[in-house]
């Protein structure tokens, strides 16, 4: 009875497995620095933004995961096939670009926090280095396994360490709830002063949650879960799992600085901060259940960072997604080793983080655009091509990230000049 039972748990699981690997993906120290800033700052006016982001994101993950289950290709195929070789080359270099960055900024930022969560209990606190060369090889140690689906039960177990750490933090800090439900209401609040702007922040919510790497990542787990059109149900309460708990703990980490920074007065620029902010006014315990969200969040991004480029290559090659091959665990230990550069040479990843910036920017538009245009040919999707409604949903996602590529853009030329 045992046995049966735990068979069809496992079973069970599995089934939501592609779609907590994307909320890896999606969940990392940016997201969680986004999301407290905006609480900080604006308290809980600004929960709408995750609802519609989370809201596009379920959109876009099922239709891209739509067009995997009608064609049986992922996207990086159909866009070398269908519209240009070119349109996945940018893809891949767009993509890798960004996910350097991260990978250099989540490390910094993890291992910051655990040398200021060290000092509460040694002197001087444990020096960043040994902490980012002990996740960078704990991540590195689960990748050399190979498997897809060894990588995403080890994920499963940490996105669900993440969301348990923020949801206990949520209800510990959480601000009023007639707070909570006022922030369902769209609205744009007032600026704080002249240099900080709510619409650079909503451009922030919206770019960190609505991120083209998971559509894309998305049809390559479709296709390898052998998913086909009969299991559009599947897909879709894949999709609902991910997004829900996706919303959850955005919503969560917005709260708790809610509840506590914002009602202090009490600014916020890095998730780091936190740390420090926190306890005097939440406690040590509240403060280290926060901190182990964001290590949390940071590792399992880690996952599927190193993992991106190997799988873009073997998508636009359409060969097999082999990762024991030695030119796959040489690509993934350099990506890996970027994570020591920040801790190592105590420096700020500029050049690479406004290049990465630059590609995030302008990546959205160009995925919408794929898509509307793959999804309406007729002779690919059949009977499954968009509907009307479908089509104007992604005309005014293209045209809102349009306005977030501009804001990125100026952003990013600002910090350069």
């Amino acid at each position: 009875m045992n046995q049966t039972f735990r068979s069809k748990f496992l079973k069970w699981i599995a089934l939501f497995l592609p779609g907590i690997f994307l909320l890896g993906l999606n969940i990392g120290t940016g997201s969680v620095t986004t999301m407290a800033k905006a609480g900080a700052d604006y308290g809980m006016s600004l929960l709408w933004t995750i609802v519609a982001s989370c809201l596009t994101t379920y959109f876009m993950i099922n239709l891209y995961g739509k067009f995997t289950l009608v064609t049986g290709e992922t996207a990086l195929q159909a866009f070398r096939k269908y519209i240009h070789p070119s349109v996945g080359v940018f893809f891949i270099v767009a993509l890798t670009a960004g996910v350097c960055g991260s990978v250099m900024g989540v490390m910094g930022i993890v291992s910051d926090i655990c040398y200021e969560w060290s000092k509460s209990a040694v002197d001087g606190g444990i020096s960043p280095v040994y902490f980012a060369a002990s996740f960078i090889a704990m991540v590195y140690f689960i990748f050399w396994n190979g498997k897809t689906q060894f990588f995403e039960r080890a994920l499963a177990i940490i996105v669900a360490i993440m969301s348990a750490s923020f949801l206990l933090n949520f209800f510990i800090m959480m601000p009023p709830p007639m707070d909570i439900l006022k922030g369902l209401i769209p609205n744009v609040p007032e600026s704080l002063d002249n240099d900080k702007s709510p619409f650079l922040i909503i451009a922030s919510l919206v770019g960190t949650t609505v991120f083209s790497g998971l559509f894309i990542i998305r049809t390559t787990l479709v296709k390898e879960a052998g998913w086909k059109i009969s299991d559009l149900k599947k897909q879709r309460n894949d999709a609902v799992v991910s997004v829900t708990l996706m919303f959850v703990i955005s919503a969560s980490i917005m709260a708790a600085a809610a509840g506590t920074l914002y009602i202090e007065g009490i600014g916020l620029s890095t998730a780091s901060q936190m740390i420090g902010l926190l306890e005097p006014l939440a406690g040590s315990f509240a403060t280290s259940v926060f901190a182990i969200g964001i290590i949390s969040a940071g590792v399992s991004s880690q996952f599927p960072n190193i993992l991106m480029l190997p799988w873009l290559l073997c998508d636009y090659n359409n060969s097999e997604r082999n990762m024991t091959l030695p030119k796959y665990r040489i690509m993934v230990l350099l990506i890996s080793l970027l994570g020591l550069i920040v801790p190592v040479f105590n420096a700020q990843p500029i050049f690479v983080m406004v290049v990465s910036q630059v590609f995030n920017a302008v990546i959205l538009p160009v995925t919408v655009l794929g898509i509307l245009y793959l999804s309406n040919r007729s002779d690919l999707m059949g009977s499954h091509k968009n509907k009307p409604l479908e089509n104007v949903f992604l005309t005014l996602i293209l045209l809102f990230s349009i306005y977030t590529s501009f804001v990125g853009i100026t952003g990013v030329i600002q910090l350069i000049n």
